[in-house]
């Protein structure tokens, strides 16, 4: 067949023509766009291999895929024998007795997450610093990677955290390199800002300043943020002044969407304005998801018992604000128009089908509750907010642990 069509070419040599100048535009097309290749998929980019060697981004989405049950490979460590376990994230130390939600395993759909591989993330890191600033759940995500990197870590190797105002740090003297959490629940300043005693209402916040929290980071070489939990109050005080002027204006207001936008307006600000663009490498968090309710954490109960994950990928958890996770992807595009980049971790939909894998009643709880109190009252003291270790948090970092070690 192809040596009849070549000859009928050579009989006729227009035909060849055509087809050599078809090839040549081709080439051409596919030269222009070896450097920016990219597949559209279900509304995602996801860039291939040829992508530029700067680009920090692994070469698939990461972020979408499907839970998978494995019991061989997962947990990655044992909640027992992590050192720096808080005991918030201690479910099974806390006398949950179903332990599947330990076993599951994030499987993107067009390739697989890196495992995670701890000596090659401290090599990575040495001599270097980097910080989680935000909220509990950002300390959920920060407990994780503690965990995770314990075991590669020499035996003679202090494991022990150091809290400093705000921010909680371990360092490791054989690698130099420190790993912390910086607690600022609204990334600018607020009066909830002390990292041991912040259960404190009305919130009141000043939305135009971030300087006394972003002092402790700026010489950080990564950075990990997250805010969103705490701005969910239907009412707010925002504060124009210090807490200390008699001068200062109190203004109690609703605009959740509004407010939040003024906030990460600050934040990025002051990322253009102090961050070393060529030093440091930025990250936001996206939220994580939960559903609304009337529990001291203002989520409901119905996490309680769950014993599997949701497998429908069409999903999606009530509380997952797409107006809010909106403003985030557009602050960061404009920063990035700005020349400074930020990653988005965009784990809100791989987090929401985990309805499973929070603590529920089996964590900790301050003052003097007991286990039967809290037992007898699972609608007031349900946490269906942060997530049980190992778990969930565990994804999050091998997904920040590729974007790292492809940087």
């Amino acid at each position: 067949m192809a040596l009849k069509t070549w000859k009928n070419m050579v009989k006729f040599p227009h035909l060849a023509s055509l087809a050599l100048l078809a090839l040549l535009a081709v080439a051409i097309h596919l030269t222009r766009n070896k450097g920016n290749a990219a597949v559209r998929l279900e509304n995602q980019v996801l860039l291939k291999e040829e992508s530029g060697k700067n680009d920090s981004a692994p070469a698939c989405n990461l972020f979408s895929g499907r839970w998978v049950y494995d019991n061989v490979s997962y947990p990655l460590y044992k909640e027992r024998q992590c050192s720096f376990m808080e005991y918030d994230f201690a479910c099974e130390i806390s006398g949950r007795q179903d332990l599947k939600y330990q076993n599951w395993r994030w499987q993107p759909h067009l390739c697989d997450l890196p495992r995670f591989n701890g000596t090659a993330l401290l090599e990575k890191i040495r001599g270097k610093k980097v910080v989680f600033v935000g909220d509990s759940l950002n300390r959920n995500q920060w407990r994780s990677m503690l965990c995770l990197i314990e075991s590669y870590l020499p035996p003679s190797s202090k494991k022990s955290v150091k809290l400093t105002g705000n921010l909680y740090s371990f360092h490791s003297t054989e690698y130099n390199a420190t790993i912390g959490f910086y607690w600022a629940p609204m990334l600018v300043e607020s009066n909830c800002d002390d990292a041991v005693t912040h259960r404190v209402r009305p919130r009141i916040v000043r939305i135009k300043s971030i300087e006394t929290h972003g002092r402790h980071w700026i010489d950080a070489d990564i950075l990990v943020f997250d805010s969103f939990t705490w701005w969910m109050d239907q009412t707010m005080t925002i504060l124009w002044g210090s807490f200390e002027s008699p001068d200062a204006i109190y203004k109690k207001v609703e605009m959740k969407l509004r407010r939040y936008e003024i906030a990460l307006s600050t934040w990025s600000d002051w990322l253009e304005m102090h961050i070393n663009r060529t030093k440091t490498k930025l990250f936001f968090t996206s939220l994580s998801p939960y559903p609304l309710g009337n529990t001291v954490w203002s989520t409901d109960d119905s996490c309680h018992n769950k014993t599997e994950p949701i497998l429908d990928e069409r999903y999606w958890a009530s509380a997952a604000n797409r107006s809010m996770m909106r403003i985030v992807e557009s602050t960061i595009e404009k920063l990035s128009e700005r020349g400074v980049k930020v990653e988005y971790l965009n784990i809100t939909q791989l987090s929401g089908y985990r309805e499973d894998a929070h603590p529920s009643i089996f964590r900790t709880f301050w003052g003097t509750l007991t286990n039967e109190e809290v037992k007898n009252n699972v609608d007031r003291y349900a946490d269906c907010m942060h997530w049980c270790l190992p778990g969930v948090p565990d994804v999050w970092n091998q997904i920040l642990y590729a974007y790292i070690m492809k940087s």
